[in-house]
């Protein structure tokens, strides 16, 4: 039992060290090479964890500033809204 939780702590910290590579603000995206709007969807999931580091480094944002505009605004907007439950696939029936 403590090798699966073990394996499980290990995989989620992981999986953090990826998430946190491609967060709004690192840097890797610049005007000539703007974030469009699979990066924006991208960016969408990933608010809220950007929201957290931002607390701790000023220069990440929830939102990447260097972007291509009203495609880069809908993919983030679909993004949170279907992470956070807005968009559901199942819904439970009222009996």
């Amino acid at each position: 039992m403590e090798l699966k939780i073990m394996a499980l702590t290990s995989f989620i910290v992981f999986l953090l060290f990826l998430l946190v590579d491609c967060i709004p603000g690192d840097g890797s995206h610049t005007p000539d090479k703007p974030a469009g709007f699979f990066w924006g969807m991208w960016h969408g999931w990933l608010a809220p964890l950007s929201l957290i580091i931002g607390f701790f480094d000023k220069s990440i944002r929830i939102y990447e500033v260097n972007n291509t505009g009203w495609f880069y605004d809908l993919g983030f907007y679909i993004a949170v809204i279907s992470g956070f439950g807005g968009i559901s696939f199942v819904r439970k029936k009222k009996k």
